[in-house]
């Protein structure tokens, strides 16, 4: 399997073999669905489609209908040891794996230069006008405008962020858990891609 959807739990440390501590994030992966596999015959590629959260709905015709809150495709290269319904846990990521980790980082909403950008403030005395303002940004004559990319006050956080190249220290597989070295992005409960680069030699 090339990934499972988890969830953040917090963040903590670990202590290597030598001693060291090390900041970890816990990530809580709950029991993974194969919503569809598709195949390189019918779609073009090979890919499994996972979810968890299921959600009983029912149409106007009285079907019933099992929907998941969170999906995320995976491309794999075969698609015939899976099949739609079989189910995925933690133990797909071992430990000392190296994965990637895709997230949302948090929102912090409509917020200035200073704290979107890092700009230095303004004199605060001696009848200065300029303490949290960004300054200058346009131009007289030519072209008249202020050019795409400027440095400005706007929306901050809320984006996907993807950090590549992190080992996996721990994996419970009794409680669902997996400990990724560093911090990720987003809240405690947060939804995780979990992509798995390679695995250890022993597995």
């Amino acid at each position: 399997m090339s990934g499972v959807i988890a969830t953040k739990a917090g963040m903590s440390r670990v202590f290597t073999e030598d001693g060291q501590a090390v900041a970890v994030t816990y990530l809580k992966v709950e029991p993974n669905t194969v919503v569809r596999v598709k195949t390189e015959e019918k779609d073009g590629y090979n890919a499994v489609v996972l979810g968890i959260r299921p959600v009983e709905k029912k149409t106007k015709k009285g079907t019933e209908l099992t929907k998941y809150q969170i999906q995320k495709e995976w491309k794999v290269e075969d698609a015939e040891s899976v099949k739609s319904g079989d189910t995925v846990k933690s133990d797909s990521v071992p430990e000392n794996a190296v994965v990637t980790v895709t997230g949302t980082s948090k929102g912090k909403g409509f917020q200035g230069v200073i704290k979107r950008h890092g700009f230095s403030r303004g004199p605060e005395t001696h009848g200065s006008h300029h303490h949290r303002r960004p300054g200058s940004v346009g131009m007289c004559e030519f072209p008249g405008r202020i050019l795409k990319g400027k440095k400005m006050p706007g929306h901050t956080g809320h984006q996907t962020v993807t950090l590549r190249g992190r080992p996996v220290l721990v994996s419970d597989t009794s409680k669902g858990l997996i400990a990724v070295k560093g911090a990720v992005p987003g809240p405690n409960g947060a939804p995780v891609f979990v992509t798995i680069e390679s695995l250890p030699e022993s597995s």
